[in-house]
């Protein structure tokens, strides 16, 4: 077979898969375009629905921090929006032949929930911390105002980092780690609030001693 012959039939099998190939690109992107437009209309909904229900300015009331230009309702409606796509984008590499996208695709599919878990997290927690904050400021405030938004904030703060620590843990970033420092925390404040209450309660401790003694007697 000369090289003429050769190059010719080269040619037409890289022919004949492009011209096979065009329908399966077609409905492979028939199918992505719908994932995508279908992707952009439930965000739609979700933006739509949380700004009829004012979610965001009960976040703000609730001391949840804001993300710069970006808000809380359109993380979770962006994520939303990307687990639709990607949910189409599965059967797009199966008809474009692709089996090893489709693998990373399932993996990334298993692992975006972990992500709008971790945000309901983070919102659920930074919301029971503000919440928690201005219950015990008007518990204290009565004894002392200087202590009482001393202990609010420690309160406040100490919450926040176990969400933070929870929502690390959720997105599986360095859980060994985030373990050792979640059972830290956990020892230093018990410490903290045993020496703190020991030291506070040494007076009321030693008139509970004196007046079993007097009964005694």
């Amino acid at each position: 077979m000369d090289i003429g012959a050769t190059l010719s039939a080269s040619f037409n099998s890289a022919f004949y898969a492009t011209v096979n190939f065009i329908p399966r690109f077609l409905t492979g992107a028939i199918i992505l375009l719908i994932g995508v437009i279908i992707g952009s209309l439930v965000k739609q909904v979700i933006v739509s629905v949380s700004k009829s229900l004012k979610v965001e300015a009960y976040l703000r009331r609730y001391g949840v921090p804001e993300l710069g230009e970006y808000s809380w309702t359109n993380i979770l409606a962006e994520i939303v929006r990307w687990f639709v796509i990607v949910v189409f984008l599965i059967p797009t590499a199966e008809v474009w032949n692709m089996p090893r996208i489709i693998t990373v695709l399932n993996q990334f599919l298993l692992y975006m929930p972990n992500v709008f878990v971790a945000a309901v997290i983070a919102i659920v927690g930074f919301v029971f911390a503000r919440i928690a904050h201005d219950l015990v400021l008007a518990s204290v405030k009565g004894v002392d105002a200087q202590a009482a938004n001393t202990v609010a904030s420690v309160t406040k703060w100490a919450i926040n980092i176990f969400v933070i620590l929870a929502v690390l843990s959720q997105l599986g970033v360095a859980t060994d780690l985030i373990r050792i420092l979640f059972t830290g925390l956990v020892a230093m404040f018990a410490i903290a609030g045993g020496i703190a209450f020991g030291l506070g309660g040494q007076d009321s401790a030693k008139d509970v001693v004196e007046g079993l003694r007097r009964r005694l007697k």
